[in-house]
């Protein structure tokens, strides 16, 4: 594809199929990740990659349970108790593959930086016939010190975009975007 329909043809992509995705795969979008621009040249970001299904199922269930003990404690407006409380509601999606895009640094807009390199990953995944699906659920529970401890994450590491990685059953349907709001200043 070239660029612009990568841009108009990335979706959220909440149903996958079993199919495996090679670790190959996943190092060249990281290396498409890495291109992203970063302030002051800092790259400061770092991945961790899980491509075992089941432990991914596993950590889905885990982080939703904690979520439902300990939604007050999050960012996540009330309105998010009833979708994590649909026993249908699955966090990862049941993707084969898990990716975490993190900052290593607490330095001024390294947070952005890794968000920058988050997008170059989604789409990239697009590129290359993936569907991929920013899970921001799934932070507050991976940025807590015992799930660092456990995945051996540095715990001055921060997950930033959780990206869910597969070969989709199907391409979501675009649901539009609103008219741009521009406002010229000169």
């Amino acid at each position: 594809m070239d660029f612009i329909e990568v841009v108009r043809n990335r979706r959220s992509v909440r149903e996958y199929t079993t199919r495996s995705i090679e670790r190959s795969q996943v190092e060249r979008l990281i290396e498409t990740a890495i291109l992203a621009p970063s302030a002051m040249n800092q790259q400061p970001w770092v991945f961790a990659v899980l491509l075992d299904p089941e432990r991914i199922a596993s950590y889905a269930q885990r982080a939703k349970s904690w979520l439902l003990a300990n939604l007050s404690e999050t960012t996540f407006d009330a309105s998010a108790r009833q979708m994590l409380e649909d026993p249908t509601f699955v966090l990862f999606y049941d993707a084969p593959a898990l990716v975490l895009v993190m900052s290593k640094s607490s330095e001024a807009q390294a947070m952005e930086d890794c968000c920058l390199a988050a997008e170059n990953l989604l789409l990239a995944s697009r590129n290359e016939g993936l569907g991929s699906c920013w899970i921001g659920f799934a932070r507050p529970w991976l940025n807590s010190p015992p799930i660092k401890h456990e995945l051996g994450l540095p715990q001055n590491y921060h997950v930033v975009a959780p990206i869910a990685l597969g070969h989709p059953k199907a391409w979501p349907v675009s649901h539009g975007r609103n008219p741009a709001d521009i406002q010229w200043l000169g």
